[in-house]
């Protein structure tokens, strides 16, 4: 029997004819002329080789054969149905879909512990997969490729297809170790030019944004450590005589907070915008929007 490329109205009209057992109301519940049902019995019929129908007093009959057909072709398009039908509501609490979420190294320590808790809470059946990137444009081939469902980082360079929703920002401080000479003194841009720095950049670069804004008043400073790991800086200060011009919400994440005297950098830095991003074929998909919803309301 060849199956291949078979009309799947004609198991709609099987179905119908299963549960009616007549071909006028078959063709009412399914919204079919008389002759198109039993237009569409003959081609079952040839199709799987058997009468499949009988005449019989008070109706049609089902053959051995369909009746051996009929549960598994309902189920299948039940099955079916449910997978097309576009649903308003989606149901966490019952759900076990898979959501993969593409972190940088700073969302990854503030939102993830927080997005686990809740997930715990309200979906105890999803599985989250966890992917990282580095570099900002790493999140839209993260997207575009379906390896992830969201990215959480700083914003990427512009695409029409990747769409974004901005969640929290975060403001540059400076800090030094507890007991470093200039812990106790003002910050000022001479003492900030003598001191030895460490930069931290995730993207590998050698000029960060303070470099930037002192360029612009035709200074520099002195760079001594270089380092992609943006946690491991507090520690570095911790012990050392090195100052970092660090996000505010990375010192009070490290666990190394007590350890370092925070102070107001000498220079006016723009804050450090995290955006969230997603696909635009994801835009409506409720599963999808509960998602990012819930990811949203983690960074209010």
């Amino acid at each position: 029997m060849d199956l291949h490329g078979i009309d799947l109205n004609l198991l709609v009209a099987f179905d119908a004819l299963i549960a009616e057992r007549s071909v006028t109301r078959a063709g009412i519940r399914i919204g079919r002329t008389q002759p198109a049902m039993s237009a569409a019995l003959s081609r079952l019929r040839a199709l799987l080789n058997d009468e499949l129908f009988v005449r019989g007093p008070d109706g049609l009959h089902p053959t051995m054969r369909a009746l051996e057909l009929a549960e598994p072709i309902s189920r299948a398009l039940t099955d079916i149905q449910r997978t097309l039908e576009f649903r308003q509501v989606f149901d966490p609490a019952q759900s076990t879909a898979t959501f993969a979420i593409g972190l940088a190294e700073h969302p990854a320590h503030l939102i993830l512990p927080r997005l686990v808790a809740r997930l715990r809470q309200d979906a105890p059946g999803v599985i989250l997969q966890i992917r990282s990137f580095v570099h900002r444009d790493d999140a839209v081939a993260l997207l575009d490729d379906g390896e992830a469902d969201v990215t959480i980082g700083v914003p990427h360079t512009p695409a029409g297809r990747i769409l974004s929703q901005a969640l929290f920002a975060e403001r540059f401080v400076c800090v030094v170790r507890n007991g470093h000479p200039q812990a106790d003194q003002p910050m000022t841009l001479d003492t900030f030019l003598e001191l030895s720095h460490l930069l931290v950049s995730p993207e590998n670069d050698s000029f960060g944004l303070v470099d930037a804004a002192l360029s612009k008043q035709g200074l520099r400073r002195r760079l001594a450590l270089t380092l992609p790991q943006m946690y491991a800086a507090p520690a570095l200060v911790a012990s050392s005589d090195l100052i970092a011009t660090l996000m505010q919400g990375v010192v009070e994440a490290s666990g190394r907070a007590a350890e370092l005297r925070v102070k107001d950098p000498p220079l006016d830095l723009p804050s450090v915008q995290y955006n969230m991003a997603w696909h635009r074929r994801n835009d409506v998909h409720p599963a999808q929007k509960w998602f990012r919803s819930l990811i949203a309301s983690l960074c209010v």
